[in-house]
């Protein structure tokens, strides 16, 4: 039986580990876990680093699937090979969907006083934490956000706020959740919810999207 190849993009700074909860049938599915690559440099297009992320993709026709920032890279992805279908997470199917308040950091230019540092040294400052929720998401991001180049995340940033696309794509399957606090649920169109779901919910709702992309995967069939 040839398996159905399923390329996983993760979020902004992310890396694979973002997937580890994810399950899906070993006999009907292959997953691929793509790492982010740097930027040719901060002004590289979108575009052009799309197609650069191709060269990783070895399958004919395979399905994507990106969490959050990972969700427009997929799509920008699909514009250079075909694939059977496009599904994304915790992500936005065109710039209309973007919160006000990241529109505004757009315009405003506020997203380059984005604490990019804080990021790439987040040993360095986690002690300023204090709270336990803020300590939670410090450990968080110790184990999943590892891409920590500066010129990665300030591009990463830039290309978020300014993704041109304007019209949905077709072929593509949105699922978020009903409580994302980036991309908030009223901002969002045709999308499968999840109840309860966060922006992270890759990791603590895998279970649910884990069944979600099961059956629409098979669906293709």
């Amino acid at each position: 039986m040839t398996k159905i190849p399923i390329y996983f993009v993760p979020g902004l700074a992310a890396n694979t580990k973002i997937f580890e909860f994810i399950s899906l049938p070993e006999e009907h599915f292959e997953l691929i876990f793509l790492d982010w690559i740097l930027p040719s440099n901060l002004n590289e297009p979108i575009h052009d680093y799309a197609k650069r992320m191709c060269e990783k993709i070895h399958h004919e026709k395979p399905i994507l699937v990106g969490v959050s920032f990972g969700g427009v890279m997929v799509q920008e992805m699909s514009k250079h090979i075909s694939c059977s279908k496009v599904i994304i997470i915790s992500s936005i199917k065109n710039n209309q969907e973007l919160p006000n308040r990241l529109k505004l950091a757009q315009i405003t230019k506020a997203y380059k006083l984005f604490p990019s540092k804080i990021i790439s040294n987040i040993e360095k400052y986690e002690q300023y934490f204090f709270n336990d929720y803020l300590k939670k998401r410090a450990e968080l991001y110790k184990i999943y956000l590892s891409v920590r180049d500066k010129t990665y995340l300030q591009w990463a940033i830039f290309n978020v706020l300014h993704w041109k696309q304007s019209n949905t794509l077709p072929y593509v399957t949105h699922i978020h959740g009903d409580n994302d606090e980036i991309f908030p649920i009223k901002n969002i169109k045709g999308a499968l919810i999840i109840e309860k779901g966060t922006h992270i919910m890759i990791l603590n709702k895998a279970k649910t999207i884990s069944k979600i992309l099961e059956t629409e995967c098979f669906l293709l069939n």
